[in-house]
């Protein structure tokens, strides 16, 4: 007969024969809910650094460093720095990637200014702030990857590495984050560096360690 097959192929490792895995898509109800966890989580998170007065990785890094230095609010840089990498996005994710992070960022801007008007009296220990603000916005980044969507600028260099390249989202991120975090010195008092170093480290090892090439199966 001709015509292919619907059954699913099994992969052959060694004399054995595994079924392989059926890829399940998200439903758009999943995405929205899916987006929406995620950008809380991370928006959460960088309320919690900027409190801690230290820095993390990425863009959002990036515009928190811009705004211990400037005087404009953490949304609007963050929107700033993530303008030029839609572009990058467009090219090589497509559009249904890029909507989704645009749509992400705005949010996470939003909620930028909301957690303070809603959280007014905080007193947390610095290393506390730092460390759980960074595992909160690493497992934020989790949630939108697997909802096919980022927080746009480093996330984007490092998931198109990822895809191309092999290497991990995680360690590549990483690798850029050192950068952000070795020019906080300019602005961050010395002793909050090696607290940003460890609250990035946290993040990068929660993409590292979940959001491996071939692990997860939905799209």
């Amino acid at each position: 007969m001709s015509g292919a097959s619907t059954a699913p192929r099994s992969v052959a490792r060694g004399d054995l024969a595994a079924p392989a895995v059926a890829v399940t898509k998200h439903g758009v109800v999943e995405d929205v809910l899916g987006i929406l966890t995620g950008t809380f989580l991370v928006s959460l998170g960088l309320f919690l650094l900027q409190d801690s007065g230290t820095v993390t990785g990425g863009t959002a890094g990036l515009a928190l460093l811009l705004s211990y230095a400037v005087d404009l609010p953490f949304g609007v840089l963050f929107l700033a720095v993530n303008l030029p990498f839609f572009a990058l996005a467009v090219r090589r994710k497509g559009w249904n990637f890029t909507v989704r992070t645009a749509l992400s960022v705005g949010i996470v801007s939003l909620l930028a200014s909301l957690h303070p008007a809603e959280i007014t009296r905080l007193d947390v220990d610095p290393v506390y702030a730092a460390l759980v603000g960074n595992l909160l916005a690493g497992v934020g980044l989790l949630v939108l990857f697997r909802h096919r969507s980022s927080l746009g600028g480093f996330n984007i260099l490092a998931l198109i590495t990822q895809e191309r390249f092999g290497l991990r989202a995680g360690y590549v991120q990483m690798v850029l984050d050192v950068v952000i975090v070795v020019a906080s010195l300019t602005v961050v008092p010395p002793l909050k560096v090696p607290l940003s170093v460890a609250g990035a480290v946290v993040l990068n090892t929660v993409l590292a360690l979940n959001h491996r090439p071939g692990r997860y199966t939905g799209s």
